[in-house]
């Protein structure tokens, strides 16, 4: 997809034509179906009762949310055929427990046993899963929808593109077709028509590029530069930049807390953490990029042994998270957080976690991705280091060691504090008290159409 790491995709394309109807048959009817999987592990209990209707005004200041029951050919389908989902390996696994994933065995070694069951190996793609399960017993979630401010499209987007995305026998029809049929039959929806879309959001666990096929580059669906979508507000795990209705969230990554208790035991557990380390980088070079920065990373870390701590990841070694990552970061102060195959990467949130305070290279990589999620002063959790200077000789080590202590402590303590606002909690209900990912997520784009409502345009 990539072929060298200064590329910009385009942002901006014709329309692509419709999916004919001979493509489209008629949909079977709608079921208010919970996403489940086959396989679990101790799942969170699914409360999918009618949503509360006697909730006050003050527990929902932005408004309430409607969750549309789609067919299941757009949700509980694609999970039950989650052996077909990818092309190389199945799904089930990954997807289980609500989209958690197995319990992170292995890890209760270096954390504390008590927050050791809320950690899972969770996939970076089940973002999906995660948001529905969550949004089918949010606190601010109605059963009326003329009542609602906001319309969730339960559609798990990028699950339902995946098998095609990397199968060289794919048609564009088939890249288009899912998310095609979704359109046509929210479009269908009274609901849609009053607004055009601009109350209506969904999630989409990949990168904004799997949707953006246009004339200049081939790949991926053209989901997102389909017509009905222009108003529609797109939760993704990488944002354009140059999009507003395209909304970047925190990746999914291993630590799900059950409780306000869990959080702050974790918090106090990274803050007293002794870190023997000043930086560390945990990846792989990438040939198929041209000129890959990464090498030039591992090659100022294999130098400074005494400085760095590299866990290299080649392969599928690191693709969920391992003890070896996660134990790497808790002994660093500085984590390396180049892009990845895109703009963004997991590991961001990974190194976070862990209150080891990241070290960008990209202004994309974070700054103009999570701006919901991370502090506004950018210098206050993190450190930018232009690439060009690193690829002219600037030193890493010479830099970071430049930071004094009481400013890594400083940092450190910035990072902590947000560490709720970046993991999604293991309830379906959520944390009472606590905003995680999932309620600043939901309670931004309320806010955005409140906005909306009084005349103010964000696009």
């Amino acid at each position: 997809m990539f072929h060298d790491e200064e590329t910009r995709l385009p942002t901006r394309i014709p329309k692509p034509t419709k999916i004919s109807s001979a493509n489209n048959p008629t949909l079977p009817p709608s079921n208010p179906t919970s996403p489940s999987t086959t396989a679990g592990h101790g799942n969170p209990p699914a409360d999918e009762s009618t949503p509360n209707r006697a909730i006050s005004d003050g527990d929902c200041p932005y408004g309430q949310v409607y969750v549309y029951d789609l067919p299941p050919i757009f949700n509980a389908d694609i999970l039950k055929n989650c052996e077909s989902l990818n092309p190389w390996s199945s799904r089930c696994v990954t997807l289980s427990n609500s989209g958690f994933g197995r319990p992170a065995d292995g890890i209760s070694r270096i954390i504390p046993d008590s927050v050791a069951g809320a950690w899972y190996w969770t996939d970076q793609f089940s973002l999906e899963v995660i948001f529905h399960n969550r949004m089918l017993n949010y606190r601010c979630r109605t059963a009326e929808p003329d009542s609602a401010a906001a319309f969730f499209i339960p559609y798990y987007t990028g699950l339902a593109v995946e098998k095609y995305l990397f199968n060289k026998n794919s048609t564009e029809e088939d890249l288009d077709r899912d998310c095609q049929r979704m359109l046509d039959w929210v479009s269908r929806q009274p609901h849609f028509a009053r607004s055009g879309g601009w109350d209506h959001f969904f999630t989409v666990g990949r990168i904004t590029w799997d949707f953006r096929r246009n004339e200049i580059s081939d790949w991926g669906s053209s989901c997102i530069y389909m017509p009905t979508m222009h108003n529609i507000t797109r939760l993704l795990i990488e944002r354009d930049p140059w999009d507003s209705m395209d909304v970047a969230v925190p990746y999914p990554s291993g630590f799900h807390p059950r409780s306000a208790a869990d959080l702050q035991i974790w918090q106090d557990f990274t803050r007293r953490r002794q870190r023997r380390t000043l930086f560390c980088f945990a990846g792989s070079t990438r040939g198929f990029i041209k000129n890959d920065f990464r090498g030039i990373l591992l090659e100022q870390c294999y130098s400074e042994p005494g400085s760095c701590r590299v866990v290299g990841c080649g392969g599928k070694k690191c693709e969920n998270g391992t003890s070896e990552i996660l134990e790497t970061f808790l002994d660093s102060d500085f984590c390396l957080q180049p892009r990845g195959d895109s703009l963004t990467r997991r590991s961001i949130f990974d190194c976070m976690l862990a209150g080891s305070v990241p070290v960008f290279f990209w202004q994309r990589t974070a700054y103009l991705q999570y701006e919901w999620f991370l502090p506004s002063d950018r210098g206050s959790y993190s450190v930018f280091i232009d690439r060009k200077a690193v690829r002219n000789g600037t030193s890493i080590k010479g830099v970071l060691e430049k930071i004094g202590k009481d400013e890594v402590k400083r940092m450190r303590e910035k990072v902590i504090e947000y560490i709720p606002k970046i993991v999604y909690a293991y309830s379906n209900k959520g944390i009472e008290g606590v905003d995680d990912a999932f309620d600043v997520a939901v309670e931004g784009f309320l806010r955005r159409v409140k906005e909306q409502q009084g005349g103010i345009k964000w696009r």
